[in-house]
């Protein structure tokens, strides 16, 4: 009974996360950045993009490429105009924007003097309202060679206002980092762990910034009001990696409506289940914890043959008129 039960408690647990829906994502599974998903912004930007920062933005293959499944950005010390350093910012800008969600990158930084990686969104409405009315969500910051990241988000209240968290990290090797944004908060997490949360819900003052959409950034700033500049102990080219970057959604949060009831019966089960909805069901998957379909049928209306499956927890997933809904169950 004791190993039942704690095959229902990581059922619950994965359950919460299975109510999440892949909407957007950058795999960099090619050959190339994919324009359809990212541009760049170019130059050295007003005050050094709002900081002081040192590099000059390029959409050059030597400061930003696709490779072996990676995005790789790279800071370079070559002069470009009055700055003595380049590098690149990719941004999803008219391309993507969106609101509420699981957002999750798995990124490696360099470490060094007056480097400042980043991964982060601002809102889309940027170029009506300004910043930092837009508002600024931080998922990942790192500079110099500090043993912790940040997580942060920005906004107006009669003035700039920034609020956030820190967490001990060794960001020189890949980490994931995320925030779950929903409209009553938003949490930030290192590998799935939760670090800080703020409130922008009932009760929050002047976050409305955090009910619009917003679109993803990520860059490697060189310098900067907060890193300082390098030194001779730098080493250049310093090397950003990103192994993806993905969106998830749900109906709950992005639509405001009821979800879609879903129960599996029997569960646990040994032979078959049936899977009961409040809508109809147009299609259905079996998948295990890692994602990979097992079964699918178009109807949920007659016993579904489990039997070939061994001992585990699996997710049935349906596709309804309103949307995906998910729920765990246990073969025993």
């Amino acid at each position: 009974m004791k190993q039942l039960s704690l095959l229902f408690i990581l059922a619950s647990s994965f359950f919460a996360s299975a109510q999440y829906s892949l909407v957007w994502s950058d795999e960099f599974d090619g050959t190339s950045i994919d324009y359809s998903k990212w541009s760049h912004d170019i130059g050295q930007g007003v005050w050094g993009w709002g900081n002081n920062e040192l590099q000059y933005y390029t959409n050059s293959a030597n400061n930003s490429t696709v490779d072996a499944g990676h995005l790789r950005i790279t800071a370079r010390a070559e002069t470009i105009g009055s700055a003595n350093y380049t590098s690149a910012k990719l941004k999803t800008k008219d391309l993507y924007e969106f609101k509420y969600g699981k957002v999750e990158a798995r990124i490696k930084v360099p470490y060094g003097q007056g480097l400042w990686p980043a991964f982060w969104m601002l809102g889309a409405n940027i170029d009506q309202v300004s910043w930092p009315h837009c508002g600024e969500l931080d998922l990942l910051e790192h500079v110099n060679n500090e043993n912790v990241v940040h997580g942060t988000h920005h906004y107006d209240n009669n003035g700039h206002v920034f609020l956030g968290g820190s967490v001990a990290c060794d960001a020189s090797e890949f980490q994931v980092y995320g925030i779950e944004w929903t409209p009553t908060t938003i949490q930030w997490s290192l590998n799935g762990n939760v670090y800080y949360t703020t409130n922008i819900g009932p009760g929050a003052v002047s976050k409305e910034e955090f009910h619009e959409p917003f679109y993803l950034i990520l860059n490697l700033a060189v310098g900067g009001n907060w890193p300082g500049s390098p030194d001779g102990t730098t080493s250049f080219p310093a090397l950003m990696e990103v192994d993806y970057v993905r969106v998830y959604q749900n109906n709950v949060s992005v639509n405001g409506i009821d979800p879609v009831s879903i129960n599996v019966f029997p569960n646990p089960t040994r032979e078959s289940i049936t899977i009961n909805t409040t809508v109809p069901v147009t299609e259905y998957y079996i998948s295990d914890v890692h994602g990979k379909v097992l079964i699918t049928g178009n109807s949920t209306m007659e016993t579904i043959d489990i039997s070939g499956l061994s001992k585990g927890m699996y997710c049935a997933t349906v596709k309804t008129e309103v949307g995906p809904s998910r729920t765990a169950f246990v073969v025993e």
